[in-house]
């Protein structure tokens, strides 16, 4: 018998992601969007990788269209629910490094997602 499907947790979208994502072209965000459908339902997305200098937990998707490359992080580190903490349009033609600011920008993010998620914990919802 094969395994139950895990049910789906939920998708959070922290600051601009989601703004920022209805902002790519649909070819993207459908790959992206099936992707984050996997990774809710406790699969691993197949352009998924760990993002350098966040420890376990803290991935990003990767899609190449046009000729410009588009990143989505999220985190798998709270059990209620796939945060989604930043989706841009990189900008930087210099190897495919992350650049400074964006990380900075998901550092920041990642703290207001353990803040909602404890504080989501404490009033049980």
């Amino acid at each position: 018998m094969a395994p139950l499907p895990r049910p789906a947790r939920a998708l959070r979208w922290i600051g601009s992601s989601r703004k920022d994502y209805m902002e790519f072209p649909s070819q993207v965000q459908d790959s992206f969007g099936f992707e984050l459908f996997l990774a809710q339902t406790g699969q691993h997305p197949p352009s998924a990788k760990p993002l350098k200098g966040f420890g376990s937990g803290v991935v990003e998707l990767i899609d190449n269209h046009d000729g410009d490359t588009y990143r989505a992080v999220y985190t798998v580190r709270f059990d209620e629910a796939i945060y989604v903490l930043h989706s841009f349009k990189k900008k930087s033609k210099r190897g495919i490094r992350t650049p400074q600011t964006e990380v900075e920008l998901i550092r920041a993010r990642l703290r207001d997602a353990e803040a909602l998620y404890t504080r989501n914990k404490e009033h049980g919802s």
